[in-house]
């Protein structure tokens, strides 16, 4: 009686204290009415009110009635969902919606749409303007505890694994395997997730188990709400329970919308059927929208916000061409814009380029080193969309700091060329963008249109390498460095994408010394070698010389990750990569051929990472300025180690730079070259070679000249050490040059000379 009475008074107390302080009543009447539904929303939450169960959006509000009796309307309070409007809602939106079936659109901004077309924010439900997002089940917002089922076939199949889009392990074991499963099956069986607080549920996606050997999804369900756990109502249409059509197949997602909106805290998915032979097996994610709390008495763990005022939304293939062309427009003076080439369906490969200089590769008259070439790339599997967004907002972080005068990222600027290639298949992302996000499975859009995984399409040369180690042809018949791609990849019979030969292209022209590849789905730092050299082995430990180098940039990238090392977050999937800093290597994760990063290894001069940079490869959009919290510090840390190790020039005599010199460092199985500019006549040569701090005995050769030698010391501190050499000519080398000045023959050296004799007599 006593909370019945304060829900009375509170009007009346209010009132009491617009006369004192002389609030205005429309004023006094919207402070009124927002604490009683947070009154009628706490009761709700505990059970008090109305037996733990569930309301309509209509019955937080309570009755328009009685709303017009207490005083004027308010015009910007949210409209409520009248009978009317919940009437055509059940008859509009009882039906499921799937994404096979191409029943669900979306807008411009990647929003979903209903199935009139109208945008679920202008009031398709008849109130609002929000578009509730998922709840976080794949995204692991929503944590372990919070999810719990009626039984469960094992451990590996518990509620725990029935997030949207989990993986299963390689043996689908009975720790990892691919969804939740129940321990009968019969219509009985429940999965529920609590939402830890007072949430408009509007919709349920299911999906099948991820399996190999086992043929298991729910093809229909009823839906419950409670606020209590213990009372429910089931989600009706008209006096009827709903049964809302599920999945078909196991890995396409199949979005159901609610025919009305219902508050409550728990959820529970009730299968009524499955597939005939399989079992009851589902993958989960609900959406819905937290109510407010004016006291932040559900304020979740680790909520971050952030500060950068960037475009946090999904952008489709024109609209990213507009927001590189405006950061282009507001920063003309340290951006580029340029395209390496086509997709198949002939889109531009847009990448932009951040530098004090954009267009050239610098070097002072002084012959100091010019600017270190750095890339980020993305969308090399058109699906995984995070990376993408994660570059778009870089380089409109990049401009407005650089432009407000951020140290930082002034000194980047001017000291590095900073190459962005924010979708490397844009083909691929056309496809999953179409159907928005978590609608597009684990695999839709990741290859190209032409059915190739771009990131594993380049030539495979650790094959070459290893053949040659045991063959013994190194280094007289073949280098450790700078491999020539095999003629057969270049066969008309060979399957390349059009997408892959640009990047070859793009590697090949400009002299990269770092790079990273954006991926999705995991949260860890790979890096070389991708493939592993026994053949029968799936999983294999397989480093690089630099292997120490590779490591160290793995970890700069990780360490600084907002989660990648936390100890104490749930896996995506089935690896702990947090035991191991949020690194691995390549091969000893999956082995993967013809990888991007070991080509750029073995046939240019660039180091190259893999950074897996989210669990969910397409986040919601509100996901979004939360992920670049998690990432901005990451890819600026990366972004500076491109300054780590040593660099110089190699002149001659003459003070003039030498091309194509050979940069060995004594204890390392891995040179590389000084540079050449392809578009003027004279060589730079400079180079710039990744190390970590100590002491390395550095050796330079090329052909003509005498090699050199020196120690160079790599400090703990930012920035390359400088280290320079000149070269004289050989003997030989200046014989020729004169004899070939003067149109004669290069005379032979003494050595031949006598044993022709010899051998003549």
């Amino acid at each position: 009686m006593r909370s019945h009475h304060t829900v009375v008074l509170f009007p009346s107390l209010l009132r009491l204290l617009e006369v004192l302080l002389g609030v205005t009543y429309g004023c006094a009447v919207e402070y009124r009415d927002y604490h009683l539904r947070e009154l009628r929303g706490r009761e709700l939450l505990h059970g008090n009110w109305g037996h733990g169960k569930p309301w309509l959006y209509t019955d937080i509000l309570g009755d328009p009635q009685e709303h017009r009796r207490l005083g004027p309307k308010n015009t910007n309070r949210e409209p409520r969902a009248t009978k009317d409007t919940e009437r055509q809602l059940g008859e509009s939106a009882a039906s499921s919606k799937s994404v096979k079936n191409g029943n669900k659109k979306k807008n411009e901004k990647g929003s979903l749409k209903s199935p009139n077309g109208s945008n679920e924010g202008e009031g398709y439900y008849g109130f609002g303007t929000e578009e509730c997002p998922p709840l976080g089940l794949e995204n692991l917002k929503i944590d372990d505890f919070q999810l719990h089922a009626s039984s469960i076939k094992r451990y590996g199949l518990g509620a725990h694994r029935g997030r949207l889009n989990i993986q299963a392990g390689l043996f689908e074991d009975d720790f990892f395997d691919g969804g939740w499963c129940s321990g009968r099956n019969d219509p009985l069986q429940w999965f529920e997730v609590d939402a830890r607080r007072l949430t408009k549920f509007t919709g349920v996606i299911t999906q099948g188990r991820n399996s190999l050997w086992s043929s298991d999804w729910v093809t229909s369900y009823k839906v419950r709400v409670s606020n209590d756990s213990h009372t429910w109502t089931t989600i009706k249409n008209g006096t009827r329970d709903m049964v809302f059509s599920a999945n078909s197949e196991k890995e396409l997602p199949v979005l159901n919308r609610l025919p009305t909106p219902v508050i409550g805290r728990y959820i529970r998915v009730n299968p009524r059927s499955w597939h005939p032979r399989g079992s009851v097996c589902m993958r989960v994610e609900i959406l819905g929208c937290p109510m407010p709390d004016p006291n932040n008495y559900y304020h979740r763990r680790n909520e971050i916000t952030t500060t950068d005022k960037l475009d946090f939304k999904h952008h489709g293939y024109k609209e990213m061409r507009q927001l590189m062309k405006a950061v282009n427009e507001m920063c003309p003076n340290i951006t580029r814009i340029y395209n390496i080439g086509k997709s198949y369906n002939g889109l531009k490969l847009y990448a932009i380029e951040i530098s004090d200089s954009p267009g050239e590769h610098e070097q002072d008259p002084c012959f100091h080193p010019g600017e270190p070439e750095f890339r980020y790339t993305a969308g090399s599997h058109g699906n995984e969309v995070l990376g993408r967004e994660l570059l778009l907002l870089l380089m409109q972080f990049m401009c407005q700091e650089y432009l407000v005068g951020n140290l930082r990222v002034r000194h980047l600027v001017e000291e590095t060329r900073i190459h962005l290639l924010p979708s490397i298949n844009p083909d691929g992302y056309e496809k999953v963008f179409e159907l928005g996000s978590e609608l597009g499975g684990w695999s839709l859009g990741r290859w190209t249109h032409d059915g190739l995984d771009v990131h594993h399409n380049f030539p495979d040369l650790n094959s070459v390498l290893w053949e040659a180690e045991t063959r013994k042809w190194m280094p007289r018949k073949v280098l450790n460095h700078h491999l020539p791609i095999p003629e057969w990849y270049y066969s008309k019979n060979h399957t390349v994408a059009v997408e892959t030969r640009a990047l070859i292209s793009w590697m090949e022209k400009i002299p990269f010394v770092l790079g990273g590849n954006l991926q999705g789905g995991e949260l860890v730092v790979t890096f070389p070698y991708d493939k592993a050299r026994s053949q029968w082995k799936v999983q294999e430990q397989n480093p690089t010389p630099d292997d120490p180098v590779f490591r160290w940039l793995a970890f700069s990238y990780a360490s600084t990750h907002r989660l990648m090392t936390d100890a104490s977050r749930r896996v995506c999937h089935t690896e702990d990569f947090a035991k191991e800093e949020g690194t691995i290597n390549g091969a000893s994760w999956h082995t993967a051929p013809g990888s991007m990063n070991d080509f750029s290894y073995l046939h240019t001069d660039c180091f190259e990472l893999s950074m897996y940079v989210g669990c969910d490869k397409f986040p919601h959009e509100s996901e979004l300025a939360a992920e670049w919290e998690n990432n901005r510090e990451s890819l600026l840390v990366f972004m500076e180690q491109v300054h780590r190790g040593i660099k110089g020039v190699v002149r001659d005599m003459h003070g003039r730079g030498i091309a194509n010199v050979t940069v060995s460092v004594e204890g390392i199985n891995h040179d590389i070259h000084t540079g050449f500019l392809p578009l003027v006549l004279a060589a730079d040569g400079d180079y710039w070679r990744l190390l970590n701090p100590g002491e390395y005995r550095v050796m330079v050769k090329a052909q003509g000249y005498n090699p050199a030698s020196k120690v160079c010391e790599v400090g703990y501190d930012m920035g390359a050490t400088r280290c320079d050499f000149v070269l004289s000519r050989t003997n030989l080398s200046r014989i020729k040059e004169i004899m070939e000045k003067f149109g004669k023959r290069p005379i032979k050296p003494l050595q031949q000379q006598v044993r022709h004799r010899q051998t003549q007599t």
